[in-house]
């Protein structure tokens, strides 16, 4: 009994060889196909010999699958309940070319939502399958069943959103898109509508500061996007939407392979707002009618002997019209004075966005196995802001520029290191004019308060990342990065993590490091712009400074024969040596921005900390529950009142989702309820806190041969914020306020839509 426990108690090396079978039925060396073991989700890549060897296998079942494009895969199971079922550790696959078969029928049903089990910090995964559970009309919207992200409006007119994790804005958070960053200076506002949901494959939320190769701006973790690819399977995708708000939406994607080296997806996006709603009867539309036209088009080059080349660009442009329901396109030019909207008592918001951005990846392998290899990564982005906000206007354009170029060498199975030198530039022109109506004429403007928000930031650094694993059992990371900033010096900053698997079943990960970030006072917050108050600006703020330490526990547990579940707990805090403030307290006639680490503060600090639960089960087939909890105590020193909780910041969420899928998936039924905590109102609000309020969300999907269509509904109880425009009434007014947005701003909304998916 010892003998057959133990004989994969340890970490076994297994070796083989994979075959291409011709139509004759001869063997030809299947030269870079794809092996991997199914359990452990990992995955290696057969030479030009098609050799292959997989190290550290263990466990009760071991199932090693081989594919390749154009043939079907084939499977082997080594190992099943403990009992050794093939002897040879030498393994052969022969793969058939897929056009023999008359038809094959394969079924599966990915996770919506999981933990990773192999990442060395807290990851959250939205799948393409959880990405098809709500709406998901943009990335802003993907997140209702995640409880460590919430997303919420930044004011009530201008249909911009922004998220929170660890209990702090989304600003702290690196926005990658496949591990480049983006949605940065003026693009920030709204680059969260500009990614359609239905352009994913996975999101990946983690917590906490992580790799020190994409730079330092990753405070409280990294939200990473990951597009369709060009070597999908689907030459043609369609994805049409409206709902009972008239918002319709039309996405569009092809991947199409020209040979086996060449390959690119073509993505297109089109939405538009056709209706002006305004529930609350405040004569200010609930949401802004808008405008996108969005396209994205990606290169894959791969050579044999392991070379990849990626490429691409992406344009957008947006159009958003906000405010009062009779405000027109055009009403806020200020050629003729103050404009046509205010000289008939109209506050409107009017923006303008366009965008344009290209990126250039290059992977070369040093040898064959490639154990050492060179990266480069380049990315330039540009983006103009045209916007209007009743007596208030803020534009301007930005060039940014980035390129990372990185060394990584594997030592052996145990010990690896990157070196790398990276630079961006930050070149940003804005200005900012608020005007006075008591002070101005009819043919000219006077008492017009302007400020510019220029810069031009040239920031060169170096970082080296160490790794060491033992057995898939310890994996520590460690890294050190130094960027040296034309604007703010010299930025260093260590990090490192921790994971110690006790078990299969039993994970803990340990995490810790700093990180800074450059401050873009109103586009960090673009809600000061929609209030009737003036702003007042600190002299040198300094880079926004915190350190972040955290960990978690995760444990799997079995269910009948379904070993996915889990209960997870984690708790993070972030610690700021500096950080912006935006004090509205302070002085009513303006919005009070500065550093809170001032001197005259006196007693100087500013952190959050941060606990959630999670339980994910599936007690019956095809049956799922995920069960979320998140508190956040989030504290900040201000002017004239000491350490206070954060304002607008809730302080606890919980989220349950429930997934139920028929047989071959034909029919799929999801159910998502939010409980969102209170929020500490300003006192200029009068003090105390926010309402508790539900949110709940249903969808059903029917799928046919190559058609899903789904029907659901957002919002189902039909909660809303009362009265989210303060002094709606007087909107030239300075207690005018359309900034401080706690709930929800739209009632229930149904919805309908189709997804189309061609393979090949």
């Amino acid at each position: 009994m010892l003998l057959v426990c133990s004989t994969f108690a340890v970490a076994q090396k297994v070796s083989g060889k994979v075959f291409f079978l011709n139509s004759q039925g001869e063997k030809e060396t299947g030269a870079f196909a794809s092996v991997w073991w199914l359990e452990g989700k990992s995955a290696v890549e057969a030479d030009e010999n098609g050799v292959f060897t997989i190290k550290s296998l263990k466990g009760d079942n071991i199932t090693l699958i081989a594919s390749y494009v154009g043939y079907v895969q084939d499977t082997v199971k080594l190992f099943e309940n403990g009992t050794n079922v093939i002897l040879d550790k030498e393994i052969v696959f022969n793969l058939k070319p897929a056009n023999e078969l008359d038809g094959v029928t394969v079924t599966g049903r990915q996770q919506a939502n999981f933990l990773s089990k192999t990442a060395n910090i807290k990851t959250e995964v939205i799948s393409a399958a959880g990405l098809c559970k709500m709406a998901c009309c943009s990335l802003a919207e993907s997140f209702e069943s995640s409880a460590s992200v919430s997303v919420g409006y930044s004011d009530a007119v201008t249909g911009a959103k922004q998220i929170k994790l660890l209990g702090l804005s989304g600003s702290y958070t690196q926005m990658l898109d496949e591990t480049r960053p983006v949605m940065r200076g003026l693009a920030s506002p709204f680059g969260l509508t500009y990614v359609p949901g239905q352009w994913l494959e996975s999101i990946q939320i983690a917590k906490g500061p992580s790799s020190v190769v994409n730079g330092l701006e990753a405070i409280t973790g990294q939200i990473n996007v990951e597009h369709r690819k060009p070597t999908a399977e689907n030459p043609l995708f369609v994805n049409l939407f409206t709902n009972t708000n008239l918002r319709t939406e039309a996405n569009v994607a092809s991947s199409l392979q020209f040979n086996d080296k060449w390959s690119t997806v073509m993505m297109g996006h089109f939405s538009k707002d056709n209706k002006i709603h305004d529930e609350n009867d405040d004569m200010f539309r609930d949401d802004p009618l808008t405008q996108q036209f969005n396209f994205d088009n990606r290169w894959l080059y791969f050579n044999p002997n392991g070379t990849q080349v990626r490429f691409g660009a992406k344009f957008v442009n947006d159009t958003r019209i906000g405010g009062h329901k009779d405000y027109e396109e055009g009403m806020n030019d200020r050629e003729m004075g103050l404009g046509e909207a205010y000289d008939k008592g109209i506050w409107g918001n009017e923006i303008h966005n366009t965008g344009v951005s290209g990126f250039f990846k290059l992977g070369i392998p040093l040898n064959e196995d490639q154990s050492r290899n060179i990266a480069i990564v380049a990315d330039y982005s540009y983006y103009d802001m045209e916007s209007s906000y009743g007596l208030k206007d803020f534009g301007g354009y930005q060039n940014m520029g980035f390129f990372n170029a990185m060394y990584h060498q594997d030592i052996n199975e145990n010990h690896k290191y990157t070196l790398g030198l990276s630079g961006r530039i930050d070149d940003i022109h804005s200005s900012y004019a608020s005007y006075n109506p008591q002070n101005a004429s009819s043919s000219a403007v006077a008492g017009v308060d302007r400020m510019a928000f220029n810069t031009n930031d040239k920031v060169l650094g170096a970082y080296t990342e160490y790794t060491y694993t033992l057995d898939e059992k310890i994996s520590l990371v460690a890294g050190l990065r130094a960027d040296y900033s034309s604007e703010f010096g010299w930025q260093v900053a260590p990090r490192a993590s921790f994971k110690y698997s006790f078990s299969d079943q039993t994970v803990l990960r340990l995490t810790g490091g700093r990180g800074f970030r450059t401050p873009h006072v109103i586009t960090d917050n673009l809600g000061v712009l929609s209030s009737g108050r003036n702003l007042k600006i600190a002299d040198n703020l300094e880079a926004e400074d915190a350190w972040t330490f955290g960990g978690n526990f995760t444990q799997y547990f079995r269910i009948g024969d379904r070993e996915s579940n889990y209960f997870s707990f984690d708790y993070f805090r972030t610690s700021f040596n500096h950080k912006v403030v935006y004090d509205w307290d302070a002085d009513m006639d303006n919005v009070v921005i500065y550093d809170f680490n001032d001197a005259t503060l006196g007693n100087n600090s500013a952190y959050t900390d941060t606990y959630q639960f999670d339980l994910s089960v599936e007690p019956i087939e095809r049956f799922t529950a995920i069960a979320t909890f998140r508190y956040s105590n989030a504290k900040i020193s201000m002017k004239d009142k000491g350490l206070v909780d954060a304002p607008m910041t809730s302080k606890y969420k919980a989220v349950l989702n429930l997934q139920y899928a028929m047989p071959m998936n034909k029919w799929m039924f999801d159910f998502t309820a939010q409980l969102n905590g209170p929020c500490t109102l300003p006192e200029f609000m009068g003090g105390g806190e926010s309402e508790v309020y539900p949110m709940l969300f249903a969808q059903i999907t029917k799928k046919f041969n190559l058609v899903d269509v789904y029907v659901g509904v957002e919002n189902i109880t039909g909660y809303t914020q009362d009265n989210p425009i303060m002094n709606a009434d007087n909107a030239f007014g300075k207690n005018f306020n359309a900034s401080m947005v706690w709930g929800p701003l739209m009632g229930r909304m149904v919805y309908i839509g189709m997804r189309y998916t061609l393979w090949k």
